[in-house]
């Protein structure tokens, strides 16, 4: 009984190491091939930092437009298509006071269209960045933006799992060089889950991501000290996690899963010396980073939205490759 007692013991321990390891065949190879790429958008001097959702059998597309990169009073703008190739405006939202910045969609529980965003402000020469959040019940109308985090905390993107949807927020700037991770049931009101999820190298923005078997894992850039990404795990109720250094920098971090279990991320990556956007395999297993396509792009770049949608991989994202800063959707199979 001695000997049975300590095999199962060894048993338990190794199922639970290998718990994340098992997200994808590690035998099985993935395969990408870019289609095509399509201009979507560049009817202003800067249009970058996009998100992409397919909603009630409509493709929706926000980014924002401004004169630069940074430092102006920049607008969300929302597009919508049936087809991926005719886009049209359904929506424009400023702000008098706040660059409006990074348009961030999903989908809540109750099925409403959700939009948040970074509102930067530069007051005596000190730059800031909160939060406001809208919804849309029909996809064309949306409610008066409303803050959901203060002046110096942004919440950058929020996934879905079940009827809640989860984020990090990070500083930019207040005094506290942390994430936090927070939890919503609508959308509008958070409750935080972790107010010291990671508290050294300056960490920002972060996408979570979910495995069907309710694995948590997340791509968080890190801006300070060696920038990097790290990759985080986690179970529910998903306030510990446990984070590795992915030994490559990722602006504008996007992921997601395909149906033969392998994580497909998206992001701005360096090559040769170079800044492109990137199509490359998230090992979770191995915790690394293997390119795979790189989309037609350059210079300022990156901010995918990145939706699979009739067996193919759909990624809005921006590039100035072609001069001025354009919004672009590529197409790829898998």
């Amino acid at each position: 009984m001695k000997h049975l007692t300590i095999t199962l013991t060894i048993v338990v321990t190794l199922l639970n190491w290998c718990s994340f390891a098992s997200q994808a065949p590690a035998e099985d190879a993935v395969s990408l091939k870019l289609i095509d790429t399509k201009l979507i958008w560049d009817k202003s001097p800067h249009c970058a930092f996009t998100d992409l959702i397919r909603w009630r059998d409509k493709w929706y597309c926000g980014f924002r437009e401004g004169e630069g990169h940074a430092g102006d009073r920049g607008w969300l703008r929302i597009v919508s298509s049936t087809d991926g190739s005719k886009w049209e405006t359904v929506t424009k939202i400023e702000h008098d006071d706040f660059d409006m910045r990074d348009a961030a969609l999903s989908v809540t529980a109750d099925d409403k269209l959700l939009v948040i965003a970074g509102s930067q402000q530069t007051v005596n020469g000190e730059r800031s960045t909160g939060t406001f959040a809208a919804v849309s019940e029909d996809g064309k109308t949306f409610s008066t933006p409303q803050r959901i985090f203060p002046q110096g905390r942004w919440l950058w993107r929020v996934t879905w799992q079940g009827d809640t949807g989860y984020g990090i927020t990070y500083s930019a700037y207040d005094d506290y060089p942390i994430t936090r991770l927070v939890s919503t049931t609508d959308g509008l009101h958070y409750d935080v889950l972790n107010d010291s999820l990671l508290n050294s190298g300056w960490p920002t923005e972060a996408r979570i991501r979910f495995a069907e078997d309710g694995s948590a894992f997340c791509l968080q850039r890190v801006d300070r000290d060696t920038p990097t990404s790290l990759l985080g795990k986690s179970k529910a109720p998903y306030t510990e996690w446990t984070w590795t250094d992915l030994k490559q920098r990722v602006g504008g971090p996007n992921f997601v899963q395909l149906p033969s279990g392998h994580w497909i991320g998206c992001g701005r990556l360096t090559e040769e010396g170079r800044s492109y956007t990137v199509v490359f395999e998230l090992k979770v297993d191995s915790d690394e980073i293997v390119p795979l396509v790189r989309l037609p792009s350059g210079g300022d770049s990156s901010y995918p939205g990145m939706v699979i949608h009739d067996n193919q991989l759909w990624i809005s994202y921006y590039s100035s490759h072609e001069g001025s800063t354009k919004i672009y959707l590529s197409r790829l199979s898998f």
